[in-house]
């Protein structure tokens, strides 16, 4: 859901209403409380407690709020924001019937025996997180601004603001849902379509507002669409913007998850091995970095997923088998070009490579890591200490190819020599024992 929609859904909470036609300040001053304590950082993940530090924030709206025939009841609104659509209960075990017999709640007491905490949207928690949305969602519970008051919070001076940001990012996922299921779309097309919603904005700096985002998903190592080049100097506000995009839509992660295990093809025949290999190896190959909010519900190991894909790497393999054959051939060398081993298939993975070639000039063995992956060619890789250990031992021999664009036409680059001298290494899992 846009920020948009719930901006919509927040100024028009069903509010009680006394006297006629004066509506009751409990749920607009819960929720200003709730946005003080993940501002404050006393809400990290999302997950609402119905304690002590809520009661009080919650008193300290609420007495600005309130009329004198208003009465702190801080509980009634913990329990009635269910009927916004937005605001969920985590029931206690064994609660489930007896919760969902109750119309409302008599007291404090009914929170505490039914109800353990109490959670957004997961949009709508990252709405909540990032300061421009925040003020501008705190607008809309306060019913002496206007619309046009509230938009005015959105303006960040000539950056683009969080809707214009919002309505690329949308547009960005769309054309990655149809690249990744093999549907063919045109960017410039697209662009073209998005222009109307923005503030003056040219074509060019939609497209680089796309390798901005490419970048913020290799980061979270995520696949990126191939045809935009990551572009790390991104506003800030946009990455707000894209974690709250996957916050909201859980589909997005389900479809990079099956193409990561989808199945590789067969690319091996028809190739125009000429046209394969990429001189152009990535200038920086960027970390992967963890999201840095925990409370994203859902998350994907976009490269966990394509290293455990057995088959993927074995037809990644497979088609460095065939470009080493042709490479040899082309050097004048058919004799090197039959003695080509797939090591890890005849000896298995232990090696430390997965190819031993040749090199023809020096007649010196090449051993070859392969690293396939169906993403573009700044997606990153994994490198077990086997292979950085083994590529060290031998630089002048060793060479990692890196198979991208895989399952469509098929690319690689090379990069010659021990592992670290090319990509930054992280750790990212530790061996546990007793010694």
């Amino acid at each position: 859901m846009s920020l948009l929609e719930f901006e919509n859904r927040i100024s028009n909470l069903r509010l009680n209403t006394r006297g006629g036609n004066e509506k009751s300040p409990h749920k607009v001053a819960l929720l200003l409380a709730v946005m003080d304590m993940i501002e404050a950082e006393s809400i990290p993940l999302n997950r609402i407690f119905f304690n002590d530090e809520l009661k009080r924030t919650f008193t300290r709206h609420f007495d600005q709020l309130a009329s004198p025939a208003d009465r702190n009841n801080p509980h009634l609104p913990f329990f009635h924001l269910r009927s916004s659509g937005f605001w969920h209960h985590y029931i206690k075990p064994g609660k489930q019937d007896s919760y969902h017999q109750l119309s409302s709640a008599s007291g404090p007491g009914i929170i505490h025996s039914h109800i353990e905490y109490a959670f957004l949207d997961d949009e709508l928690f990252e709405y909540f997180c990032n300061d421009v949305s925040r003020n501008f969602l705190k607008s809309a519970l306060l019913e002496n601004l206007s619309t046009d008051s509230r938009r005015l919070l959105l303006d960040v001076g000539k950056s683009w603001n969080w809707i214009e940001c919002e309505a690329t990012v949308q547009q960005y996922f769309d054309m990655l849902k149809k690249e990744l299921s093999g549907e063919l779309f045109n960017k410039a097309e697209y662009r073209r379509h998005l222009l109307p919603k923005l503030n003056n904005r040219s074509e060019s700096s939609i497209e680089f507002k796309h390798q901005n985002i490419s970048a913020i998903l290799i980061e979270m190592g995520l696949p990126y669409i191939k045809g935009y080049k990551p572009a790390t100097n991104y506003q800030q506000q946009l990455k707000e913007v894209v974690l709250a995009h996957l916050a909201g839509n859980k589909s997005a992660f389900d479809l990079i998850a099956s193409n990561a295990e989808m199945d590789a093809i067969d690319i091996t025949t028809g190739v125009d091995w000429n046209s394969v290999l990429d001189n152009d190896t990535p200038e920086h190959i960027p970390r992967i970095k963890e999201a840095p909010r925990q409370y994203l519900a859902k998350k994907v190991n976009y490269s966990e997923r394509e290293r455990k894909n057995r088959k993927l790497g074995e037809s990644g393999e497979a088609f460095v088998m065939e470009f080493e054959r042709f490479r040899l051939e082309q050097a004048g060398r058919p004799d090197l070009a039959k003695e080509v081993e797939w090591t890890s298939k005849v000896k298995g993975d232990g090696t430390g490579f997965d190819i031993r070639s040749f090199t023809p000039e020096l007649d010196k063995e090449l051993f070859i890591e392969v690293k396939t992956t169906k993403s573009g060619k700044y997606f990153p890789f994994y490198v077990s200490d086997g292979e950085l250990a083994f590529s060290k031992s031998i630089p002048n021999q060793y060479s990692l190819y890196r198979v991208y664009n895989f399952g469509q036409s098929g690319r690689l680059f090379r990069l010659p020599g021990a592992i670290d001298q090319h990509v930054n290494l992280r750790a990212v899992n530790y061996l546990a024992d007793f010694n």
